[in-house]
């Protein structure tokens, strides 16, 4: 089943905090993920950059840290910079994703493209889902567990349900990365392109990225 971006928030066994990412796409494949200095980017590989100029949403930071290492954000748009930055300033997660949701919308592409959007909190504990769709605005704190993650998708599973949830194994940010390329359910959802995970440590998150060719 084709559900397109995926973003999750998960807790790893031992209680880490995870936010991660799959890009999926029938139309632009030749995608990669690049890691900066507390982010991630989405980008075309080379030789594919004028894809940008075909549809403008395809490339994006999906992952930032912020807020000293305490908090990361994933998202499959540029509304990664906007919540990012509110919480900088101090605001809630709930706020930020609801208030950056409602602003930016759902991108105004051909399909409509809903914004998908996860953050986890290290202060708290807690891990956020959040989509904005033509048809509504869907924002809730996830009830994480030891080994538990949940996931919210831009197409077919495009609501924010407990439902779309189960157990969780990676114990490290390559593992991650391979569960969302074809672990579990996912295993089940086609056309993966590249995953990006953010999972915490000591000192704030450790960004790792993984092609679904390499998986």
């Amino acid at each position: 089943m084709y559900i397109g971006r995926i973003v999750a928030v998960a807790q790893t066994t031992d209680g880490r905090l995870g936010a991660l990412y799959r890009v999926s796409s029938r139309s632009f494949p030749n995608r990669t993920a690049v890691v900066a200095e507390e982010r991630v980017s989405i980008v075309p590989k080379p030789g594919h950059e004028l894809d940008v100029q075909k549809n403008p949403y395809i490339a994006y930071n999906c992952v930032r840290v912020v807020c000293s290492g305490e908090v990361a954000v994933a998202t499959n748009g540029s509304q990664t910079d906007a919540i990012a930055e509110k919480m900088e300033m101090g605001m809630p997660a709930r706020d930020a994703l609801a208030l950056t949701h409602l602003a930016l919308d759902y991108e105004k592409d051909q399909y409509n493209t809903p914004r998908v959007s996860a953050v986890v909190d290290k202060v708290d504990g807690s891990g956020w889902l959040a989509i904005v769709r033509d048809d509504g605005l869907e924002v809730r704190r996830m009830p994480l567990t030891p080994g538990r993650f949940f996931y919210v998708a831009t197409y077919e599973e495009n609501h924010v349900r407990g439902e779309q949830s189960g157990g969780f194994e990676p114990s490290d940010a390559p593992t991650c990365c391979a569960f969302m390329l074809g672990g579990g359910v996912f295993a089940e959802r086609t056309h993966a392109i590249t995953a990006v995970a953010a999972l915490a440590n000591e000192d704030g998150f450790t960004l790792h990225v993984q092609d679904a060719s390499h998986a």
